[in-house]
C-alpha cells in the first residue's frame, strides 16, 4: 500500500507555502512561481547540482545549498533572491564566460532549446569581468548526419550524459578528461554511428547551450522559425512533433516539453530527423489514376476514391468477397485499424483483413 506523502510548510522569500516530503526545494519554488534560474536540471533525470546556478540561501545552513537537489523539511526558511545569493548567481556567470565566449552571430550555439547561459546572463547580470582561461577541449570527428556536437559551447552540465544512461539506457556518451580538458565524448573517441547510440536526439532536447544540436538546422536561422505542433506518422504511438518552419519548409523537428504529450519530450531517429520527405520532390501531392493509356494522371479525392471503390467492388462481384484482402498499417493510428477492419468486414463482406504489427 502506497503511504500518502507528508505536507509540510516553509517559509519562501517570506510567504508560507506548503511542500510534500520528499520534493526538492525547486520543485517548491517552482509550483510557488520563483525564478531560480538552471542549467543542469531536468524532469527525467536524478538531481546532480552540477551547474550551481540554482543554489538559494536556507537559513541553518553554512553554504548556499542547490535546490534541485535540497529536500524539503518542515519549518525551513529559505531566500532565492537575497543580495547573497545574486552575488553568486553574478560571479558564477563570470566564471562560465571565462570559458564560455557568447557571439551574437554564433548561431550554432544557440540551437536546440536555446542558449540558456545567456538568457541567464540577461536575466542576472555578471560580477567582475575574468580573464578567459585556456580549456583545450578535444573535438572528436563526426560522420553522422544528424548531431553536431561543440565542445566549446558546452558548459558540462552532464544532462547529456545523464538522459542516455537514464532515459534511453544506452550510455553511448560520457564524461572524459580532467580539469579544463573534461569534455563529453566517446568509447575511444569513435563517432556516434560507431557506438551504441541509437540518435535519439535526446541529448540535442536537453542541451542548455546548443552544444547538442541538428546538423540539417545549422544553416537556418532559428530566430526565424514558425513552429507547428503535428503528430509523428512513423509508428501508431501518437508521438506529439513541433516542427519548425522557415520559408514554408520544415528545418528541423523537436520534442515538446516533458510531461506535456503522450512522449514525455522522447523522439526516435525517425521522430525527429526523418522529414526530408516533406519537401522531397518525389513526394505524391495529388491522388494518382491510371487512364486507359495506362499512364498514371492527377485527379480529385473524390475521383480517386471512386475509382479504387469500384476496382474492389468488381473484383467481388466476379471473384467473391474473399478474394480481397485489406493490409493495415502499424504507421496508422488505433482508429484507423478499427476503421479499415469495419471497411473488410462490413462494407465487403470478408474477414481477410491484417495489421503488419500483428505479425
Amino acid at each position: 500500500m502506497t503511504e500518502t506523502p507528508t505536507e509540510l510548510t516553509l517559509t519562501l522569500d517570506g510567504e508560507q507555502v506548503h511542500a510534500k516530503d520528499g520534493e526538492t526545494l525547486l520543485d517548491v519554488c517552482r509550483r510557488a512561481g520563483k525564478e531560480v534560474p538552471t542549467l543542469c536540471a531536468e524532469d527525467r533525470v536524478d538531481p546532480m547540482g552540477s551547474c550551481r546556478m540554482c543554489l538559494v540561501e536556507v537559513e541553518g545552513q553554512r553554504r548556499l545549498q542547490p535546490s534541485c537537489a535540497f529536500k524539503v523539511q518542515a519549518g525551513q526558511v529559505v531566500q532565492t533572491a537575497s543580495d547573497k545569493v545574486k552575488r553568486h548567481r553574478q560571479l558564477l556567470l563570470s566564471m562560465y564566460l571565462a570559458d564560455h565566449e557568447l557571439d551574437e552571430d554564433d548561431l550554432p550555439r544557440e540551437r536546440g532549446t536555446g542558449n540558456q547561459l545567456r538568457q541567464h546572463v540577461l536575466d542576472h547580470g555578471t560580477g567582475p569581468k575574468l580573464p578567459a582561461i585556456n580549456a583545450p577541449r578535444e573535438y572528436r570527428m563526426e560522420n553522422n548526419p544528424y548531431i553536431h556536437f561543440d565542445p566549446e559551447a558546452c558548459v558540462l552540465c552532464n544532462l547529456c550524459v545523464r538522459y542516455c544512461d537514464e532515459v534511453e539506457a544506452v550510455s553511448a556518451i560520457t564524461l572524459a578528461g580532467r580539469g579544463a580538458k573534461t569534455t563529453i565524448a566517446t568509447a575511444d573517441q569513435k563517432g556516434l554511428l560507431d557506438t551504441t547510440c541509437e540518435m535519439c536526439g535526446g541529448c540535442i532536447a536537453v542541451c542548455p547551450t546548443g552544444a547538442m544540436t541538428e546538423k540539417p538546422s545549422l544553416a537556418s536561422d532559428f530566430r526565424e522559425e514558425e513552429v507547428v505542433r503535428s503528430t509523428c506518422n512513423f509508428c501508431g504511438v501518437g508521438c506529439q512533433v513541433n516542427l519548425h518552419t522557415q520559408d514554408n519548409k520544415v528545418v528541423r523537428v523537436t520534442s515538446p516539453p516533458a510531461g506535456e504529450t503522450v512522449n514525455d519530450g522522447n523522439l526516435c531517429i525517425k521522430g525527429r530527423f526523418s522529414m526530408e520527405f516533406i519537401q522531397h520532390e518525389d513526394r505524391l501531392t495529388q491522388p494518382l489514376v491510371r487512364g486507359d493509356d495506362g499512364a498514371l494522371h492527377t485527379t480529385t479525392w473524390e475521383n480517386a476514391l471512386k475509382v479504387a471503390a469500384q476496382g474492389l467492388m468488381g473484383v467481388k462481384e466476379k471473384y467473391g468477397a474473399d478474394s480481397l484482402g485489406f493490409i493495415s498499417s502499424s504507421r496508422c493510428t488505433g482508429e484507423e485499424n478499427y476503421l479499415l477492419q469495419k471497411l473488410s468486414r462490413a462494407a465487403f463482406g470478408t474477414n481477410n483483413c491484417h495489421q503488419c504489427a500483428a505479425t
